[in-house]
């Protein structure tokens, strides 16, 4: 089980398979872990292509039920988990990736693509996270109560305190659209971006289709992809369809 540790940060990641780097960032909010891509989420990313491509999936810092730990970055909280983000990239020796992230992993690769856009290649958005103004404290709620208790369990060190100004920070501070970045930056973002859209309370719909429109290179799977194994197949094959298109000519050869 590999470790990449930074200061008072240690990472949990696997590795899969051969051929140009792409990064997994697994669903499940601030309780994302590995299982996600292997075992829980909509189908096996890491099984799906790890023929294709070195597959590279780590454990959220401080996760519930994963094995990566770290400090609270209070009022850092977005960029605290993009220096994990990029900082195993580091440790593994990779430049330049491909990435694609679940739920959470929409905002994650935003404030990616807002901090390091030269290093993604393209990136997948799927059912990605984002603002409903219909519910509009979803995001705080869920993570006060299903993230943060189990974390002070864990860490005499944490407090409910700093779990509310940490959640405070990362989901109040700018309650709209993706959370990390605006849509000015997502209309001049030149990154090729697919996106498969979900629509369910913490997936809005409406929010994803903002994404596809504004981004420039933007692309959009079937929808829906999830509600029969002919539409998710046909989801998951146009994710390596996609990142074949966009990444670097010499790796594709």
């Amino acid at each position: 089980m590999p470790f990449y540790e930074r200061a008072e940060t240690r990472i949990h990641y696997q590795e899969a398979g051969s051929g140009f780097p792409l990064l997994l960032i697994p669903g499940g909010g601030l309780n994302s872990t590995i299982a996600f891509v292997t075992e829980k989420g909509p189908f096996n990313a890491v099984e799906e292509f790890k023929g294709e491509y070195r597959c590279i999936v780590a454990d959220l810092r401080n996760a519930s039920g994963g094995q990566s730990s770290g400090p609270l970055e209070i009022d850092r909280p977005w960029d605290g988990y993009t220096d994990d983000h990029l900082g195993l990239m580091d440790h593994l020796g990779i430049d330049r990736f491909l990435v694609m992230g679940f739920c959470i992993g929409g905002p994650f690769i935003w404030n990616m693509l807002r901090r390091a856009s030269d290093r993604v290649v393209a990136a997948v958005l799927a059912q990605p996270s984002g603002f409903r103004p219909q519910v509009p404290d979803l995001f705080y709620q869920n993570n006060i109560t299903g993230w943060g208790p189990p974390l002070c369990a864990r860490r005499p060190d944490v407090t409910m305190a700093m779990v509310d100004a940490f959640l405070s920070k990362m989901y109040r501070s700018n309650p709209d659209f993706v959370f990390t970045v605006t849509r000015d930056f997502v209309r001049g973002c030149q990154t090729p971006i697919l996106v498969l859209p979900d629509d369910t309370p913490p997936h809005p719909y409406e929010v994803a289709m903002e994404v596809a429109r504004l981004a420039p290179n933007a692309e959009v799977s079937i929808y829906p992809w999830k509600d029969s194994k002919e539409h998710l197949q046909q989801a998951v094959t146009h994710v390596p369809t996609f990142l074949r298109a966009h990444q670097p000519a010499a790796a594709a050869a």
